[in-house]
């Protein structure tokens, strides 16, 4: 790095965090040098105005999330950071193959749950923390899905330590969102930066609509030909709803909300200008409790009165499957490891972070004796929402965490607090090192397919470790290094 301090890389010091840019690795073919080399060509300055056009191509082009907590900006572009994130062949194998491991065993629990639940049986996960699960819905029992896919696209949250070794945060099998910003992310780096990526192989992006379309396709009821595919939205006051109308862009199909849709003889059908067309396989980005009021929120407007009747009797898909999210919950996350070692008799190719399971006595005890050194997390919240940062944490905080984990063990797990990698950000002082994740894509119809490099969110406030969106976050281009450069 001696080279890159005299120039636009002075003063960058990621001190004792593994750097995403900086480390030497085996098979990076000279690719992070390149990078930082034509980096300090263009300048902080001309980064800082090249930066500023891109956000303003995002704003122009609608690419906005809605902040429903913050009343003074409701619609907000996610913060967009020039500087890549590179992955090398090697790395990426590891996650891809991790990744796929992980959502088969995903898919493998959830079967059996609402099946047999041998898993229960067998004294490997607790039968409350599955039957008590607010996301388990008895409404699946018993009830076959194609393929025995239930998790159709799953968005797995990965970190690296402080020793560069990937481990899994989080599972997100339900409707995991981010992936339109993969794409566009790509774009604004070939508009934006074409001199930074002049002559680097990357593994392309842009098949995502394609291959999801396609899955959606071989979960389509039997004997169709040629199935109609349709994104079931909310609607436009829904956080993700720009990422609703660029994937049904991407597959090519229709994008409606639950008033578009009727149900007759347990059929679906969508309402045109030409009257009624047959559905077949409906993308949902709706949760479970709004998705027929016959079944779930009978108040619910969102939805569609029978759809899960015609789902029953095996005349439409749905993608992701009802019920999914007891798979995702952070207390089951923590029993991931033994998941995969009962369906798979394998071990984690890529370890959960080390979890206190609050629930057993062993596992309270210990987050109790270390409140000040580890991160309280609640089971059933996402969005980076209800955490206690131990190590961080005013005197009052750790009473009212305390207080909170003697109350309902079951409710919390603990970690302890990771030295997440960093990657050369640009921020107000210049270029400087920025926590961040990365959450790969993966898509499962008959077999399963990774989205090449996945959505990088960093943390762009200075020492936080809070990557997420609603918080404060951003995200980088990802790139997946092709090889033979």
């Amino acid at each position: 790095m001696d080279d890159e301090r005299a120039g636009i890389f002075a003063g960058y010091a990621p001190e004792q965090y593994f750097c995403e840019l900086t480390r030497l690795r085996a098979d990076d073919a000279g690719v992070p040098a390149l990078v930082r080399e034509r980096l300090g060509r263009i300048g902080v300055d001309a980064l800082r105005a090249r930066a500023e056009l891109a956000e303003t191509d995002l704003i122009d082009l609608g690419i906005t999330f809605t902040v429903y907590s913050d009343a003074t900006a409701i619609d907000r572009i996610l913060p967009f950071d020039c500087i890549p994130r590179i992955i090398t062949p090697s790395e990426w194998q590891q996650i891809e193959t991790g990744a796929i491991q992980r959502v088969t065993a995903l898919n493998a629990f959830l079967d059996d749950i609402y099946h047999d639940a041998k898993i229960i049986r067998d004294g490997v996960i607790p039968a409350d923390l599955v039957f008590g699960n607010a996301n388990f819905r008895p409404e699946m029992r018993d009830f076959a899905v194609s393929h025995g896919t239930y998790v159709h696209v799953c968005g797995i949250d990965i970190i690296r330590d402080e020793s560069g070794e990937f481990r899994i945060l989080e599972d997100n099998a339900r409707t995991p969102s981010g992936v339109s910003y993969v794409i566009e992310n790509r774009h604004l780096m070939l508009r934006a930066f074409p001199d930074l990526m002049s002559g680097v192989k990357l593994r392309p992006v842009d098949d995502y609509g394609r291959r999801l379309r396609a899955a959606m396709t071989e979960i389509a009821p039997v004997d169709v030909g040629d199935p109609q595919v349709v994104l079931l939205s909310p609607g436009i006051y829904n956080s993700a709803y720009f990422e609703h109308v660029f994937l049904a862009r991407e597959m090519g199909v229709p994008l409606v909300q639950g008033s578009d849709l009727t149900v007759e003889h347990d059929r679906v059908y969508m309402r045109t200008t030409t009257g009624l067309r047959r559905v077949h396989t409906i993308y949902r980005r709706l949760n479970d409790d709004f998705l027929d009021p016959e079944v779930f929120r009978a108040e619910s407007m969102l939805g569609v009165p029978g759809l899960i009747r015609a789902w029953r009797a095996g005349n439409v898909a749905l993608a992701n499957a009802v019920g999914t999210g007891v798979a995702d919950d952070k207390a089951v996350y923590a029993y991931m490891p033994r998941i995969i070692k009962y369906y798979l008799g394998e071990e984690a190719i890529i370890q959960n972070v080390q979890t206190n399971i609050c629930r057993e006595p062993e596992g309270l005890a210990y987050t109790l004796a270390h409140l000040d050194e580890l991160v309280i997390k609640p089971v059933g919240e996402s969005g980076g929402y209800g955490i206690t940062i131990g190590p961080r944490a005013s005197k009052a905080e750790l009473d009212a965490a305390r207080a909170a984990l003697i109350a309902e063990p079951d409710q919390w797990i603990s970690q302890p607090m990771i030295a997440l990698s960093v990657a050369p950000t640009l921020a107000e002082e210049g270029i400087g090192p920025r926590h961040l994740d990365l959450r790969p894509f993966v898509i499962t119809g008959r077999d399963s397919w990774v989205l090449p490099g996945g959505l990088t969110r960093v943390a762009m406030k200075r020492g936080s470790l809070i990557v997420n969106s609603s918080q404060g976050g951003g995200s980088k281009d990802t790139w997946v290094l092709a090889g033979g450069q």
